[in-house]
C-alpha cells in the first residue's frame, strides 16, 4: 500500500514483449514507486502485497530517524517501546512480540537478515528506502517472519563525490548530527560513510533523583565499499557499529493503564549499555542464465541492564523493605554473536516465468544471566557471567544459560505471467531450528521449590522446531491502474527455552502456560486486496482484508518469584482486520492521506478456560491516520517551504491474556515546518504536539513504562 505522503505514480507505459511472449510489462515512470519486498523489483501498484513504502524524499519530509517514526505512519502496525532499548515489540496485524522472544517480523537490511530482535529498535540514518510488508511472509524470509517483513535500504556509493550533514538541537536539551559521504575510490571501487550521534539529558524527570530518567546517548558509524572486478560481478562489502548509552527499569506500579499521575521515583538510575556490531558481504555474479547471489553475515551484540526493582520506589517506601527489612534493586546481561550464510540463484526477469531456488543457514550463541541484588543504597551495579561478590550489592537471586542454536532453510519462489493481466506468485520454505540450552546458574541459586525438580548446574536440554511455510498469490490486474490479489501465506516462529526453573517456579505460584520451555508458532493467513489509482493517478486507494489462524503465539509472564521475564503459548487466536488506505495530490505541492487498520483478536484456546474469549496480549482495535504536506517551490527562487502535520489515533489496547486492563485510544499529533533549497534546508518540528500523557506499555503485575512527552526543535541540513 502506498506510503503516507508518498508521491503517487503518475505514468506508466507498456513496453515491448519478450522475444520469449512473455506478457507485456508497464515501464516505470517518474514518481513511480519501486519496491524489493518480494525480492524483485517492481512498481508498487504492481506488487500483490500490501506495502507501505517510504522513499528518500518520503523520509526526509517526515523526519524518520527511528523506527518508531515509520510505524507510526503505518497502519495496522505498532511498535511498543519499553524497560530497554533491546526490548521493542513490533506488532503487525495482531501478530505480537515478547521480552526475550523471537522476532515477530524479518528485518532485512541492504538484503541482509537481522539475526536478533534486539538490533531492531536504533538510529535510523542515511536511508533511502523503507518497505513494510504485513501478514506472514515465511515463504520469502523464513522463520519468524510471521507477521510480516521490514526491508530497509541505505543509500548506496555514488559514481561522484556526494555528501549530506543534518545536526539538530531539542528541548531535552539534545543534540544530533547525522550524515554520509560518498564517492568513487578507484576504477571499479565506489565508497559510502554514514554516521550519527545522538546526545540528550532526557525527558521524563525523576523527582528522587532530582534528574530525568531517560538521558540517551547513541553512537553510531557505517561503511561500505562496492566493488565491480569485472563484468557481471559485484561485491558489496560493509561493517557497522552502534553504542547506546542510556537509563531503564524506571516503572511505575498501577492497576489501570490509564493511570499517569505517578511521578518516575525510583532510587537507583542504573544503566542500558548495548554495543553492536555487524560484518557483511554480498556477491552478485550475473551468469547470463541468472544471477548467483551469495550472502555472508556475523554479528555481535551486547546488553547491560541494571537499575531498581519491585515495586520501583525509594528504600524506605519500598515493599520489600517493608516486608523483609531490605530492598531490591536487578540486572541482565545479555551476549549474543551470530553468523549467517544465504546462497541463491535467481532466473533472468523479465520473462513469462521467474525462479529463484536457494538455502539459508545461521548459528546463534547466546549467553543471558538475570538476578537481583540487594539494595544497601549505594547504588546498582552490573552483573555479567557470575554473580556479583561485591559487597556493596550482595546477590540475592541469579540464573544464566547459555544457548547454541543452528538453523537451516531450503526456499524456492516462483512467477507465472498467464497474460498480461494474469499471474500467480508461489514460494515455498522448509525451515529447521535446532536449539541447545545449558543451564550455568551455580548450584547454590537454583531455585528450590518443594514438589517440584528446577534442574542441576551444567544440565543441558535439547529440542528442535520445523515447519513448511507456503505462499500463494493469485493477481488480476484488469486494467493499468487496477490491482487485485488474493491468496495464502503461512508464517513460523521458533519456540524456545525460558531460563532453567521458571515451570517449577510458575507451578508453585499458580501461573498457567508457563514452563521451561515454549513451543513454536504458526501463523496461517487468508488475505485479499485490491489497489486503485484515479483521476489520472491523483489519487490512490488500497484496500486488503484478512484472517489469520495463530496457533501457540506467545504471552509474557515476570514471575517475581525469581524475578525472570518469561514466555508461555496461547494455544489458539484467530484474528480477523482490513486496511484501508487513500493519498491524493489536489494541487499542486499539496499531499493528503489517510489509512485506518482495524483487528479484532479472539483467544479460542486456553487451560484457563476464563481466558477464553479474551483478546490477545498487545494488540490494539484500530489504528487512524491522517497527514497533510505543503511543499512547493516559492516562483523561481529556488526555495520551497514545507509545512506537514500528521495525526495518528491508536484505539483500545490490551496488555495480558487475562484483559485485566485496556488502555484507551491515544492520539497524537507531529508537526514538521520549514524552508528547503537543493542544497540546504532548515526545519522546526514538535513530536507529541500537545504534550498527550500516556503509558507506552502495560506489563503483567501492574508495570507501566512512561511515554516520552512532547519533543520539540530544530533541524538544519546541508548537502553537497
Amino acid at each position: 500500500m502506498a506510503s503516507a505522503l508518498a508521491a503517487p505514480a503518475w505514468a506508466q507505459d507498456n513496453v515491448p514483449a519478450e522475444p520469449q511472449a512473455a506478457p507485456q510489462e508497464a515501464e516505470p515512470q517518474a514518481g513511480d514507486i519501486i519496491v524489493r519486498g518480494l525480492r524483485r523489483e517492481e512498481t508498487l501498484q504492481d506488487t500483490p502485497a500490501a506495502i507501505t513504502a517510504f522513499t528518500s524524499e518520503a523520509i526526509e519530509s517526515a523526519g524518520i530517524e527511528k523506527p518508531a517514526d515509520f510505524m507510526a505512519l503505518t497502519s495496522n502496525v505498532n511498535l511498543v517501546e519499553t524497560q530497554n532499548a533491546g526490548n521493542a515489540f513490533v506488532i503487525i496485524r495482531g501478530i505480537t512480540q515478547a521480552r526475550n522472544s523471537e522476532p515477530s517480523v524479518a528485518v532485512v537490511v541492504d538484503g541482509v537478515q537481522q539475526v536478533n530482535p534486539a538490533q531492531f529498535n536504533q538510529e535510523l540514518f542515511d536511508i533511502d528506502q523503507i518497505e513494510v510488508l504485513k501478514g506472514p511472509q515465511g515463504g520469502l524470509y523464513g522463520r519468524n517472519a510471521i507477521g510480516g517483513a521490514i526491508i530497509i535500504t541505505t543509500k548506496q556509493p555514488t559514481d561522484t563525490l556526494e555528501g549530506r550533514v543534518k545536526v539538530g538541537i531539542d528541548n531535552g536539551f539534545g543534540y544530533s548530527v547525522r550524515g554520509g559521504i560518498s564517492g568513487p575510490l578507484a576504477e571499479g571501487i565506489k565508497f559510502r560513510l554514514g554516521g550519527s550521534l545522538v546526545d540528550t539529558n532526557g525527558y521524563i524527570y525523576n523527582p528522587y533523583l532530582k534528574e530525568d530518567a531517560d538521558p540517551y546517548r547513541d553512537y553510531a558509524v557505517r561503511g561500505n565499499l562496492l566493488i565491480d572486478p569485472a563484468p557481471g560481478l559485484t561485491i558489496d562489502l560493509r561493517a557497522s557499529g552502534a553504542w547506546l548509552r542510556t537509563q531503564a527499569l524506571y516503572f511505575n506500579i498501577v492497576t489501570d493503564v490509564n493511570d499517569t499521575h505517578l511521578p518516575v521515583r525510583v532510587n537507583n538510575a542504573g544503566q542500558n549499555d548495548r554495543d553492536m556490531y555487524n560484518l557483511s558481504m554480498k556477491v552478485d555474479y550475473d551468469t547470463g542464465a541468472g544471477t548467483l547471489t551469495s550472502i555472508t553475515s556475523y554479528d555481535t551484540l551486547t546488553e547491560v541492564l541494571t537499575g531498581d526493582a519491585f515495586d520501583f520506589l525509594p528504600i524506605d517506601e519500598s515493599f520489600f523493605n517493608g516486608l523483609l527489612g531490605f530492598d531490591m534493586n536487578q540486572s541482565q546481561f545479555l551476549d549474543v554473536k551470530a553468523w549467517s550464510q544465504e546462497l541463491r540463484f535467481a532466473s533472468p526477469t523479465g520473462r513469462r516465468f521467474e525462479w529463484m531456488v536457494g538455502a539459508y543457514a545461521i548459528g546463534t550463541k547466546r549467553f543471558i544471566s538475570t538476578g537481583n541484588m540487594v539494595d544497601t543504597g549505594q547504588g546498582v551495579f552490573p552483573v555479567f557471567h557470575h554473580p556479583s561478590t561485591n559487597p556493596i550489592n550482595p546477590q540475592a537471586t541469579f540464573l544464566a544459560d547459555d544457548q547454541d542454536n543452528f538453523a537451516w532453510a531450503g526456499f524456492a519462489n516462483a512467477t507465472y505471467k498467464f497474460t498480461d493481466q494474469v499471474r500467480v506468485d508461489a514460494s515455498l520454505r522448509y525451515d529447521h531450528d535446532r536449539r541447545k540450552n545449558t543451564t550455568l546458574t551455580p548450584t547454590a541459586f537454583l531455585p528450590v521449590v518443594p514438589g517440584f525438580s528446577a534442574g542441576a548446574t551444567g544440565d543441558v536440554r535439547r529440542k528442535s522446531y520445523k515447519e513448511w511455510q507456503p505462499k500463494v498469490t493469485l493477481t488480476w490486474e484488469p486494467t493499468r491502474d487496477l490491482t487485485l490479489y488474493g491468496g495464502y501465506s503461512k508464517g513460523f516462529r521458533s519456540g524456545g527455552f525460558n531460563q532453567s526453573g521458571v515451570g517449577a517456579i510458575a507451578a508453585a505460584n499458580g501461573i498457567v502456560g508457563v514452563g521451561d520451555t515454549f513451543e513454536a508458532e504458526t501463523a496461517e493467513t487468508f488475505e485479499a486486496g485490491l489497489k486503485a489509482q484515479l483521476f489520472d493517478r491523483h489519487v490512490t486507494f488500497n484496500a486488503s482484508a484478512y484472517t489469520t489462524k495463530s496457533q501457540n503465539s506467545y504471552f509474557f509472564v515476570f514471575l517475581a518469584a525469581n524475578s525472570t521475564q518469561n514466555l508461555g503459548n496461547v494455544p489458539e487466536v484467530r484474528l480477523k482486520g482490513f486496511e484501508l488506505e487513500a493519498t491524493a495530490h489536489p494541487v499542486e505541492g499539496l499531499d493528503l492521506n489517510a489509512g485506518l487498520g482495524v483487528t479484532y483478536s479472539d483467544i479460542k484456546k486456553f487451560p484457563d478456560p476464563t481466558i477464553i474469549g479474551n483478546e490477545a496480549p498487545l494488540i490494539s482495535r484500530y489504528t487512524l491516520n491522517l497527514g497533510a504536506q505543503y511543499k512547493k517551490e516559492i516562483g523561481d527562487s529556488g526555495i520551497s517551504p514545507l509545512v506537514r502535520i500528521d495525526y495518528r489515533l491508536t484505539g483500545k489496547t490490551w496488555f495480558d491474556i487475562q484483559n485485566s486492563t485496556v488502555r484507551d485510544p491515544v492520539g497524537l499529533v507531529d508537526a514538521r515546518a520549514g524552508l528547503n533549497t537543493d542544497h540546504w534546508s532548515i526545519t522546526a518540528f514538535a513530536n507529541n504536539l500537545f504534550d498527550k500523557k500516556y503509558n507506552a506499555e502495560f506489563s503483567p503485575g501492574g508495570f507501566v513504562f512512561k511515554a516520552r512527552p512532547r519533543i520539540y526543535g530544530l533541524e538544519a541540513g546541508y548537502k553537497f
